[in-house]
């Protein structure tokens, strides 16, 4: 997530939408400091020495997320001054792939146009307040959002199957560095569940990522889902890592 926005804009905090802060003579520990709180590496040091920096300042993040033994480290000490968490979930497994999917990829999965944005909104509205928990058009009447998916629309980083002219199953590229894509956000609607779609449509994105663009797939996921957990062991992902996520 941060490789891509530094190689896409460099390190300027007003381009890059944040800070790196970095601790140690050779930068033995490293953190993004934005929308998000991201400690990219580093021992519990440098995690206390990142808490320490975030609380001598207003709070500008909405989640803490990465490394899971860093996050935690950091939200202990972060939690009596920021606390308490919407939500914690210490456990998601950190998945990746550079092979071709195991499954076939569903071929009417495709790529969303700026014209299918109405119909794809509220796909991703539906996905993103059942993941989360809230609704991401709350703060602004949705502007906000809806600008953020027209611009992974326009990146070309959103694909989904229609039916009838209603999104059955969607998933987005969040973030593509030179070596990595980020899948999120896959969903597949209530009423179509349990057809094969979520298996067969991820497989379409990694096909687009690992074959279309030579890069290694990725995505994470909650350690207690477990129907989409089996649908990624059957794409073909392998654990690399854990993550976590702190929501505040």
């Amino acid at each position: 997530m941060v490789a891509a926005r530094v190689e896409s804009v460099g390190l300027d905090p007003w381009r890059l939408g944040g800070e790196l802060w970095g601790v140690g003579s050779r930068l033995g520990g490293l953190c993004f400091s934005g929308v998000n709180l991201i400690p990219l590496r580093g021992g519990r040091a440098a995690s206390r020495a990142f808490a320490e920096r975030a609380l001598s300042q207003p709070r500008h993040c909405s989640s803490l997320v990465g490394p899971a033994d860093q996050v935690l480290e950091m939200w202990q000490q972060l939690e009596p001054g920021w606390g308490p968490a919407r939500d914690v979930r210490p456990n998601q497994p950190l998945l990746a792939m550079s092979a071709p999917p195991s499954v076939a990829p569903d071929p009417l999965v495709r790529q969303v146009r700026l014209d299918d944005l109405e119909r794809y909104l509220p796909a991703a509205v539906a996905m993103f307040t059942e993941e989360v928990g809230i609704d991401p058009q709350g703060e602004d009447g949705g502007a906000s959002y809806r600008a953020r998916v027209a611009e992974l629309i326009v990146n070309g980083r959103a694909f989904a199957r229609f039916e009838g002219g209603e999104v059955v199953f969607k998933a987005e590229v969040g973030a593509l560095s030179a070596r990595v894509g980020q899948i999120q956000g896959v969903w597949v609607h209530p009423e179509h569940r349990n057809r094969g779609l979520a298996a067969a449509g991820t497989a379409a994105v990694v096909d687009r990522l690992s074959g279309w663009m030579g890069r290694i797939a990725s995505l994470y996921v909650n350690d207690y889902n477990l129907p989409a957990r089996a649908v990624y062991r059957k794409v073909g992902f392998s654990e690399v890592g854990r993550f976590a996520t702190v929501l505040l």
